[in-house]
This record gives C-alpha cells, structure tokens and sequence, in this order.
C-alpha cells in the first residue's frame, strides 16, 4: 500500500446533480462519510497527507488528519476539472454532457488542458511519495482520479475504470511504475444512510 487516492465526501450540489462550484461545501451526510473513512485509515500509518484546496476535499482530508496526526497539504493542481460558467446549473438542464465536450466551456478548461493539469499533480504526489519514503493519502475529486486511472497507472485485467466513482471511495496504486492498481473504488466504511448515492454526480 503506498498512494491512497481519495475522493471527496458528498455535497448537497453532488446530491441535486448541480455542476459545483469551487467553494461548495461537503453537505451533512459528506461529513459523516470522511469521518468514517477517517477511522478507516487511522491504523494505517500514513506518512502524509495531501488534498486538492477546494472546500468539499479539504472538509474530506480534515478528519484523516486529526485521526492519523498528519497536516493537509493543499494542491490546487489537484482541483476539479474547471467547468467555468457552467458551475452551478443543473446537469440534466443543460441539454448536453459536457464530458463529452472536449473544448473549454466559458471560463473553464478544456479536457486537454484539465489532462496536463492532472499529469503535473500526479508528478508532484510521485516525488512527495519518494520524499516521505510512507503511505501518501491524496484527497481529490471524481475526474481527477478517473484521469489518473485511464492515463497514469496500470490498471489489472480484473478491474476497469468505474463509471463513477463513490464518495470518499478510496482506490489504492503499488509505490513503484507502473504504479498497479491494487484496490479500486472501495467504500466499505460506509454504512446505512452514509452509503454513497449512486444517483449523484461523479466528477463534478
């Protein structure tokens, strides 16, 4: 175990299948979710701890770091694929998928662009990992993790890259290149009424 990548916990927006803006908070049930992961990774022994700076990951990593005594690094290179003007309407008002738009809405990133970006991060989480020598736990968002997934890391022929991914799921690579998924999209802490809602959105 070696890089735990972390999706952030449930907000109100993810809920209503509102496109995020960069300050939405995690919501009541998104709270409860990290702090279960928290217990979860408390025993793990973790050599740090890092989180992409907008609100709803920083609430995620907040009780990961009270559980395991590790300060949260902010990344913004970690952040959510920007979709600008679009932040803030309602997914299925919107008449398209903007996934499947390759250029940069209004204000926002282009996927090409997003993909650059996410490549940088995954670079800097690599060195912080080598420079800890420990378990690296990196809170960051839907697309973000998806990226990784499909560009950066060999996926085994048991898994394939999930459709969505759950709230505060944790996925897990191997330290070294090729960087192995060894656990992918797991949310076993979560139970009862703080299970993921997989009518959400993912990767917004």
């Amino acid at each position: 175990m070696s890089i735990l990548l972390i999706r952030h916990g449930e907000t109100a927006l993810n809920a209503a299948r509102v496109l995020q803006p960069a300050d939405t908070p995690l919501s009541e049930r998104g709270s409860a979710q990290a702090r279960s992961l928290a217990r979860r990774l408390a025993g793990l022994q973790l050599a740090g701890l890092v989180s992409s700076d907008l609100p709803r990951a920083m609430q995620t990593a907040a009780p990961i770091a009270a559980a395991t005594g590790h300060a949260v690094r902010a990344d913004p290179l970690l952040q959510e694929r920007n979709f600008g003007d679009l932040r803030g309407r309602a997914y299925d008002s919107l008449g398209f998928d903007p996934l499947a738009t390759d250029e940069a809405p209004p204000g926002g990133e282009s996927v090409e662009q997003f993909r650059r970006r996410v490549a940088r991060a995954f670079d800097a989480v690599i060195a912080m990992r080598a420079a800890l020598g420990g378990p690296l736990a990196v809170v960051t968002h839907g697309l973000v993790i998806r990226t990784i997934l499909q560009e950066h890391v060999r996926l085994p022929a048991r898994f394939e890259v999930p459709e969505r991914l759950a709230n505060t799921s944790l996925t897990i690579l191997a330290e070294t290149s090729p960087h192995e998924v060894l656990l992918l999209n797991c949310a076993v802490h979560l139970e009862g009424g703080e299970r993921d809602d997989a009518r959400s959105l993912a990767g917004f």
